[in-house]
């Protein structure tokens, strides 16, 4: 039986990439990708200026456990589907009505909590379009 390499699976690395990456890189690139709003949103926090502040360090950290969460996995959502599309399709993925989600947005999958689900739907997109 032969090992499997999956350093070269782009899943893999994505999901390597998204627990790794100090919190200014996962707001700045949601930031930048979905909207200061939209990723405060689905990081279930009251204000846009929130996601900047973890932009450019002046909060390092997260209190809340489920918001970080929430965080990184749009975040390596985002890197997954970035590998595939333009940034402009990976919002309008976001904010969509997702016929793999019970016709509600991943945005709104995720900031329930429901992790799993977005990222099945995710990876679904990524294979069939």
């Amino acid at each position: 039986m032969t090992a499997i390499n999956t350093a070269s699976d782009p899943i893999t690395q994505v999901h390597r990439q998204a627990v790794s990456a100090p919190l200014t890189e996962v707001a700045g690139l949601l930031q930048e990708v979905l909207s200061r709003r939209l990723t405060a949103f689905i990081a279930g926090v009251k204000d846009g200026k929130t996601v900047s502040r973890w932009a450019n360090g002046e909060v390092t950290e997260i209190r809340e456990h489920e918001t970080e969460q929430r965080l990184r996995m749009a975040y390596e959502i985002a890197q997954l589907l970035l590998l595939h599309d333009s940034p402009q399709t990976v919002k309008a993925w976001f904010i969509g009505l997702n016929p793999q989600l019970d016709d509600r947005s991943p945005a709104e999958v995720i900031r329930e909590g429901q992790l799993r689900e977005a990222l099945a739907a995710a990876r679904a997109f990524v294979v069939g379009g």
